[in-house]
């Protein structure tokens, strides 16, 4: 059930009021909550992280310009993905904001409809990256809850090796190997070799 909590929210960041203004009655006849800033201090300073959405900011602003404010949110671990909206685009702002990792970058005046396309693909993009961050967030807990010994033979089961192989690798009884292997198995929900070998691999990607 989406509450208010989780419903998408889009973070507006622009020093110009009646650009604010605009986007925002741009994006609320899409459907979209937003929430304005009028600098990107007082973004970085009072910005709610908890619901899902993006960012839209212009990237020459007084003070912290836009690609400062993205590196600062970097720093800090914010996940929100980010446009830049600015009337002063070059090339070379362009590829900076994208190499910084802006997702995409858009010349003033944008048209609303291109504008509301845009931030759609992005607040999905931000509850998938999320949902899948908590998936991994997951995997590694479990994986914690393995006794050393439990870890040190689902590893080799992720190797494909029989129980006596792994028995004679560690130096330990093959009867205590199927114990472990078991305990292992059932609390990742696991249930064959390849299925462990793409856990691991998995849990290797969100490390």
């Amino acid at each position: 059930m989406e509450t208010k909590d989780n419903q998408p929210l889009v973070r507006i960041v622009d020093d110009e009021e009646t650009i604010r203004k605009s986007e925002e009655f741009i994006l609320k006849i899409a459907g979209i909550d937003s929430v304005s800033y009028s600098s990107a201090e007082d973004f970085l300073s009072r910005a709610d992280l908890e619901r899902p959405g993006c960012i839209v900011a212009d990237l020459r602003m007084d003070g912290m310009d836009g690609l400062e404010m993205m590196d600062e949110m970097k720093r800090r671990g914010f996940d929100l993905p980010i446009v830049f909206l600015t009337g002063h685009g070059t090339v070379e702002a362009a590829v900076f904001a994208l190499k910084g990792g802006a997702c995409d970058f858009l010349q003033k005046p944008v048209k609303p409809e291109i504008l509301q396309e845009i931030v759609k693909k992005l607040i999905q993009k931000n509850i998938d990256d999320r949902r899948l961050s908590q998936y991994r967030e997951q995997k590694k807990e479990r994986y914690q809850g393995l006794t050393e010994r439990e870890k040190q033979i689902f590893e080799l089961v992720a190797q494909d090796k029989m129980n006596k192989q792994i028995a004679m690798e560690l130096g330990i009884a093959e009867h205590t190997v199927k114990i472990h292997r078991a305990n292992a198995l059932r609390k990742l929900g696991i249930r064959t070799a390849i299925e462990a070998h793409n856990f691991l691999k998995e849990l290797s990607y969100s490390c």
